[in-house]
């Protein structure tokens, strides 16, 4: 994130821990048996039956990131899991990592619509945030990198007295170079950067709404 500010105080004493995610996939097959010659299935059958295909389907367009040739291409849009819909510490956990998720789309088009809908409007960094985007996206500008991942997201799920609970998140970003619509690059590049945050969030109308993002520095 190109934004920063300082904190002190009870937000530094914010633990991270880490978090791990294990998938699991499962398949299955069924069969049939061919009826035996002569038997009434097996008559009624004609040769010359036609048949409908199976329907193929049709390849999904290929993610392409931005580079100096343009923009990000097929960006995947993140969608909200529902852990992330239950009023609990893994659903909170789950929301946080979502929002970072939200985030790091806004970086690679810069469309901010999914972010906005998910942050209350008071959260001030957030909106230094978007509307740095929209000025290095505007006029046919665009960013390339920046790519954003969390490997640490953790909450002791402690409401605060007036409903809200902290999330401590470890964010580290790519470097991110700025690109004019010629292709050159209008602005020095912003470094790799690997940062402790804490978040606040608050459980409103049944979902989570992100309502503060300190950096820690």
């Amino acid at each position: 994130m190109t934004s920063r500010t300082s904190l002190s105080g009870p937000w530094r004493a914010c633990a991270v821990t880490w978090v791990s995610i294990s998938l699991m996939s499962v398949t299955a097959c069924s069969g049939g048996e061919t009826p035996p010659p002569g038997s009434p299935t097996a008559e009624s059958q004609s040769p010359s039956a036609s048949f409908t295909p199976s329907a193929v389907p049709t390849p999904s367009a290929s993610y392409k990131p931005a580079d100096a040739s343009g923009r990000a291409q097929n960006v995947p849009v993140p969608e909200l899991p529902e852990a992330a819909k239950a009023e609990t510490k893994a659903g909170l956990e789950a929301f946080a990592r979502y929002w970072f998720q939200q985030l790091n789309f806004a970086y690679e088009t810069g469309t901010s619509s999914g972010l906005d809908s998910v942050t209350s409007a008071g959260c001030e960094f957030c909106s230094r945030i978007t509307a740095s985007l929209k000025t290095n996206y505007e006029g046919g500008r665009w960013l390339a990198g920046g790519h954003i991942v969390t490997p640490s997201i953790s909450t002791t799920y402690e409401a605060q007295s007036d409903g809200q609970y902290q999330i401590a998140v470890q964010v580290q970003q790519a470097k991110i170079t700025y690109f004019d619509p010629d292709g050159t690059e209008f602005r020095p590049p912003t470094p790799p950067s690997d940062t402790g945050n804490v978040m606040l969030a608050a459980f409103k109308n049944g979902a989570w709404q992100i309502t503060a993002l300190h950096p820690l520095r």
